[in-house]
């Protein structure tokens, strides 16, 4: 296994809609191992195929706390949802930011599991908003797509920042 690289917002790469999984095959399942090592590592509970610069419609996602439900989605399409949940979210892809976004409370979602098997799922609660946030990641939105403006250019400034900040500390080591 091999821990990937998360791509950070705001690099335009994370706007990029992910084209669906043709075949389930071992390259496939590499991948998978390597987005778990990468999510679980970060520590994050979801990581889209995008966010690791892959290009597929393919998720992973484990909301335990410890770390016991590994589930994978590939091809995932959210067909029902019902209620409506705020949640504080956070992101691999903006690290060190946390805001509030409305999410369906109970989802829905059809999808391929590692085996390449047809699934339907119901999710509710973290599950289902996990899965949203990485639905999102797949059709190239982020969560802060969902704050305002001002705040959205907030948080890109800062993260900016931060970054030539790390590389000016990488190069002078």
């Amino acid at each position: 296994m091999a821990k990937l690289t998360i791509l950070e917002f705001p690099d335009p790469r994370l706007r990029t809609r992910a084209t669906p999984v043709k075949s389930v095959d071992a390259e496939l399942d590499t991948l998978i191992d390597d987005m778990f090592e990468t999510m679980y590592d970060a520590p994050g509970i979801g990581l889209a195929a995008t966010q690791v610069d892959v290009h597929k419609r393919l998720l992973v996602a484990d909301v335990s706390a410890d770390k016991s439900s590994p589930y994978v989605f590939i091809n995932p399409v959210i067909i029902e949802k019902d209620g409506v949940v705020v949640t504080e979210e956070g992101c691999l892809s903006v690290p060190g930011y946390y805001e509030e976004v409305e999410r369906a409370e109970h989802i829905r979602v059809r999808y391929l599991d590692r085996k390449g098997d047809d699934v339907e799922m119901d999710a509710e609660g973290l599950l289902a908003v996990c899965i949203q946030h990485e639905i999102d990641h797949l059709d190239g939105k982020l969560f802060v797509d969902y704050l305002s403006e001002a705040k959205r250019q907030r948080i890109r400034k800062r993260l900016v920042k931060d970054k030539r900040h790390r590389t000016a500390e990488a190069v002078t080591l």
